[in-house]
């Protein structure tokens, strides 16, 4: 198989001049001479005119010969070229693909939607002109599908799969470097270098972001609620030792009881407590 080569194209300034001189003489000399017959000469400037060419900074140009790969010209300047040479200009700036979020399963099965932005170039010129049909479409249809295979690696978080350590969500620039890879394998054959990508837009599907949002309520309610309790625990305990400690009551067992009650009642309300005085004894 073929790999790019560079081609030296010749300067185009003086290939110029030498056009105007002979534009010139073709010109002057049936005035001068007589002879009309060397305005048949004229095609030789419009033979030589195809063969120049421009070259942008970061762009190049695959120059082919009656179906034979002749080379690539990277060299920003003003050249020109044998006339037959078939040009294809090739981009080698960076460009950006911000994939619009496309619906995928993740690992455990749930429909969720996720985008990418992948910043390439293109590396190879030969791979570029001649591996693929067309190497930005295939950019675009590969981006979509190495976002299928990463979701289908990966859950969206840890609540359908507690035993994974990574998931979509959490998973940061680990999750992102895996899809770099992913991408720059799918994308080698057509000589496009992956400069960066990440994940932009991840979400759950619209029929079951609801039901996962309340799932994730729940969840953290609960959490709030380990918290609460395991303070209003420690709270209690350093009440009681107080009174014990400093003897400012003395308390049976159902004493204890109730004060521990209440106390949890009132530290572990999601309500302000409403309190009641009692104007008799502890023990009416």
């Amino acid at each position: 198989m073929k790999s790019e080569k560079i081609f030296s194209p010749k300067n185009g300034y003086i290939y110029l001049v030498a056009i105007i001189i002979l534009l010139g003489l073709i010109v002057a000399l049936p005035f001068i001479t007589g002879m009309s017959w060397i305005f048949a000469f004229l095609v030789i400037p419009v033979f030589i005119l195809p063969g120049f060419m421009v070259i942008n900074p970061n762009e190049s140009m695959v120059l082919i010969l009656f179906g034979d790969y002749r080379g690539t010209i990277k060299k920003n300047g003003f050249f020109w070229a044998n006339p037959f040479f078939v040009k294809k200009k090739i981009s080698l700036r960076a460009r950006n693909l911000d994939s619009e979020p496309i619906k995928v399963n993740d690992k455990v099965g749930n429909p969720i939607m996720i985008g990418i932005v992948l910043v390439w170039k293109v590396e190879n010129t030969f791979k570029a002109a001649f591996e693929v049909d067309d190497y930005s479409h295939f950019v675009d249809i590969q981006s979509e599908a190495a976002i299928r295979k990463l979701a289908g690696h990966y859950s969206y978080d840890n609540f359908d799969d507690e035993e994974a350590e990574i998931s979509l969500r959490s998973g940061g620039e680990e999750v992102n470097h895996v899809l770099e890879e992913e991408l720059r394998e799918r994308l080698q054959i057509a000589g496009i270098h992956v400069i960066e990508s990440r994940i932009s837009y991840l979400a759950y599907a619209s029929e079951i972001a609801g039901a996962m949002l309340r799932r994730q309520q729940a969840t953290a309610i609960v959490a709030a609620r380990i918290k609460i309790v395991e303070g209003a625990v420690s709270m209690v305990e350093m009440a009681l030792e107080q009174l014990s400690k400093k003897r400012i009551i003395e308390l049976d067992e159902d004493k204890k009881a109730a004060m521990v009650s209440n106390l949890m009642v009132v530290l572990c309300s999601d309500k302000d407590a409403s309190p009641v005085i009692n104007a008799g004894t502890l023990h009416q």
